[in-house]
C-alpha cells in the first residue's frame, strides 16, 4: 500500500518576518541585506551595526537594544564557538525577567528560525566576528 500524505515541516510565516537565510562566518544572510558586522534580530526588526565584535567585548549595555524589543528569550550567538559572557551581563537579562541562551552564531540563527516561525517573541543578538 502506498501512502501520499504531504507533510510540511516548518509553519508558514509572513514573507515580512526577518528570518535568516544563510550565515558563515563572516556573514549572515536576512532578506535581502547581507550583514557583516554583528547585529540583532527580531522577526519585525533588525538593529544593524551591533557593537560587540567578539563574546569577550560584550557589556550588559550592549543588550539593552535587545531588551527595549521586549523578548521573552534572547538567543546571544558568540562567533564560531559558544562562549559564555561574564556574569554581569547574565544578570541584566535575567533581572530584566527574559530567558538568555548563549550558543555559536551559526547555532542561534537555525534556532531563531525555529522560534520565530513559532511565533515566540526572540532576540537573536548575533556576534559576527571581525577577521584580520
Amino acid at each position: 500500500m502506498l501512502y501520499r500524505n504531504g507533510m510540511k515541516f516548518t509553519l508558514q510565516t509572513p514573507s515580512s518576518s526577518n528570518l535568516v537565510h544563510a550565515c558563515t562566518e563572516a556573514e549572515i544572510r536576512v532578506r535581502e541585506h547581507v550583514i557583516r558586522t554583528s547585529v540583532i534580530l527580531t522577526a519585525d526588526e533588525i538593529l544593524f551595526d551591533w557593537p560587540p565584535t567578539s563574546a569577550q567585548e560584550l557589556m550588559p549595555q550592549h543588550l539593552h537594544a535587545a531588551l527595549l524589543l521586549k523578548p521573552e528569550i534572547i538567543l546571544l550567538g558568540t562567533g564560531t564557538r559558544q562562549v559564555f559572557p561574564n556574569s554581569h551581563v547574565v544578570a541584566a537579562v535575567q533581572g530584566a525577567g527574559v530567558g538568555l541562551e548563549v550558543m555559536d552564531t551559526r547555532a542561534a540563527c537555525r534556532t531563531y528560525n525555529v522560534l520565530v516561525q513559532e511565533g515566540r517573541r526572540v532576540a537573536a543578538a548575533l556576534i559576527v566576528e571581525r577577521t584580520a
